[in-house]
């Protein structure tokens, strides 16, 4: 995605929540190169379950290297003709890629001046981007700052009726070594976001 400036007037805990999307979104979009990876090592988490995700996927981390990563993330996600899953928001709604979904995201980034990147062919709903794009929209890369109601809004209709299922399946996953590490994350993360958004309405 196309980014601006960020925004310095942001909450430290909006900050980790925007570095913990960004960081799903890099490790979902590409196989991790060593650097990632040395990144990825050297995370640490409290006894929180997300805490506990976080302290999993270093220590998985630290016994891979970038060509055996690389291999397991075109086993999942490139395959011959397909990977194992299809990381798509229209395809795990609808059960097809390129459907609804994807034409109300589009409609939607394009109201939040959200555009993609000249050298990404991605459908936008596949689950790196509409993470970058979250992690984008809390301090305000595309913009201006989103409000909480405005991510809510954003992540109830593109992200939450679906990304738990999806790290749910990148969990247990034939082709998943580091990848099942990376999902637990995630589905922490989504778990948290849930509850988060759901506590704004009471």
């Amino acid at each position: 995605m196309k980014a601006a400036a960020i925004s310095p007037d942001i909450l430290q805990e909006d900050r980790l929540r925007a570095d913990l999307y960004n960081y799903l979104g890099l490790m979902l979009s590409a196989p991790p190169d060593q650097v990632l990876l040395d990144q990825t090592m050297g995370l640490s988490g409290d006894q929180s379950e997300l805490g506990l995700a976080i302290g999993g996927l270093s220590r998985v981390a630290k016994v891979n290297k970038p060509r055996t990563v690389q291999s397991e993330f075109n086993a999942l996600f490139v395959g011959l003709g397909r990977g194992e899953l299809l990381p798509y928001a229209s395809y795990y709604l609808t059960g097809f890629l390129n459907e609804k979904p994807l034409a109300h995201l589009r409609k939607d980034m394009a109201a939040l001046g959200i555009t993609r990147a000249k050298n990404v062919y991605e459908p936008e709903d596949n689950i790196a981007s509409l993470l970058e794009m979250m992690g984008g929209m809390i301090v305000g890369r595309f913009g201006t700052p989103t409000t909480l109601d405005q991510q809510k809004v954003f992540f109830n209709k593109h992200i939450g009726l679906w990304a738990p299922h999806f790290f749910a399946d990148l969990q247990s996953a034939q082709n998943s070594v580091l990848y099942a590490s990376v999902g637990a994350v995630g589905a922490a993360f989504m778990k948290i976001e849930q509850e988060s958004f759901r506590m704004m309405a009471i």
